[in-house]
């Protein structure tokens, strides 16, 4: 490039730089009417925009005097700090980023005419002109990106410090810790609106299906690993409809829904549910997913395997006498007499056998357990120790 050359792109940033801050005011103008507050934030910073802009106006006239090298990636310094910052602010005030996209194109044009003029009053050779066009677009593109970097950015960041605050909260809700005051403060913080009930969900943590299903369920839930375990804190699931919603989002992952209760009382709801998964896992209960509330009997008999273990033992001691296939036939026979309140036609037709043959199993039931079969204490004990299962062993050290 001649000295002629070097001289008149000198003249030119000398030029552009002077007209910045009527160029800005241009876009502004033309922002007013659709994007009334970037209007104002170009009032308000016009001084550090200016500033900011004149290192493009450097960098446009070097890359149009070398258009052979590649155009230099945004350094670390106040360009990209600024609009770095501006794509932050973009998101923190709740704005999408492809408006601000577009306000930076609008830009692009105002700023082209300008730089075109002075060009053109300058006599700036054809293949500049050529080289500074290209140049000014991609400069504008490097804009937006460092404005969407930085969005982006605190997109990300505000994501992370919501989750780890909604982390804070679901702990605290499912200790026994959780005082009002501390849960509203955490609340307030996790920007979550405390509903009056609440239950847990849970699911195992290598399921892979039920962790997906969690995870997708509405915003409002709260969701936290432990040790095997992912939990979801779901609000109100007794409101219009939510219940049909919660058994649609979560079947087929083998989800446990707790006892729905006032959310000081969380910590019984996941009792209540850590249970009935144990009762899940052990083919005690089968539906999917399986709602707490609707197998509260099983679960308060199952609460401790130990103590029904040894309740079964007492009970049904009567028949310890018989071998292994006459004892599951007559505890069979027995079960169903009981929940069928004594209707021999009802236990032949559970148990698809004649109705003789449920009259001399009774005779030898009546025989092994003697008058403490009519006594309705006796049988409410019976029904703890057969309605839920077979006897289980009894653990010798218990």
């Amino acid at each position: 490039m001649g000295p002629d050359q070097v001289t008149r792109l000198d003249e030119l940033e000398t030029v552009v730089t002077r007209r910045l801050p009527a160029m800005l005011n241009e876009v502004r103008d033309q922002l007013a009417d659709e994007h009334p507050d970037y209007a104002e934030f170009l009032t308000e910073e016009l001084a550090d925009l200016v500033a900011a802009s004149a290192g493009f106006v450097r960098r446009l006239i070097d890359m149009a005097a070398e258009p052979e090298k590649r155009l230099p990636e945004l350094g670390s310094g106040v360009e990209q700090a600024v609009f770095e910052e501006i794509g932050r602010t973009q998101y923190q005030q709740g704005r999408r980023v492809t408006s601000l996209l577009s306000a930076y194109r609008v830009g692009a044009r105002v700023a082209w005419r300008h730089v075109s003029e002075a060009a053109l009053d300058l006599d700036v050779p054809a293949e500049l002109f050529a080289s500074l066009a290209t140049t000014v677009f991609a400069l504008v593109d490097q804009l937006s990106e460092s404005s969407l970097r930085g969005y982006l950015q605190e997109q990300s960041d505000a994501v992370r410090a919501r989750e780890r605050l909604r982390d804070e909260l679901t702990a605290l809700l499912l200790s026994d810790r959780a005082d009002k005051a501390a849960v509203r403060a955490a609340a307030l913080r996790a920007e979550w609106r405390l509903p009056k009930h609440a239950a847990v969900v849970l699911v195992e943590d290598d399921n892979e299906l039920g962790r997906e299903l969690v995870f997708r369920l509405e915003d409002s839930c709260l969701r936290l690993r432990r040790p095997g375990v992912v939990v979801a804190i779901v609000p109100d699931p007794g409101g219009p409809g939510r219940r049909a919603w919660l058994a649609r989002a979560l079947r087929g992952g083998g989800a446990v829904v707790g006892a729905t209760v006032p959310l000081d009382r969380l910590p019984a709801s996941l009792r209540i549910a850590e249970v009935t998964a144990r009762l899940r896992r052990d083919h005690l209960l089968s539906d999917d997913p399986v709602f707490a509330d609707e197998h509260l009997d099983a679960i308060i008999v199952h609460r401790d395997d130990r103590l029904l273990d040894v309740l079964r033992r007492q009970a049904l001691a009567p028949l310890d006498e018989l071998n292994e296939s006459a004892r599951e036939r007559l505890s069979t026979t027995l079960t169903s007499w009981l929940l069928h309140l004594g209707d021999r036609k009802a236990v032949a037709e559970d148990l698809h056998i004649h109705p003789q043959t449920v009259s001399y199993r009774l005779g030898r039931l009546h025989d092994l357990f003697g008058p403490s079969l009519d006594d309705p204490a006796v049988r409410a004990t019976l029904v703890l120790a057969l309605a839920w299962g077979p006897p289980g062993e009894v653990d010798e050290n218990a």
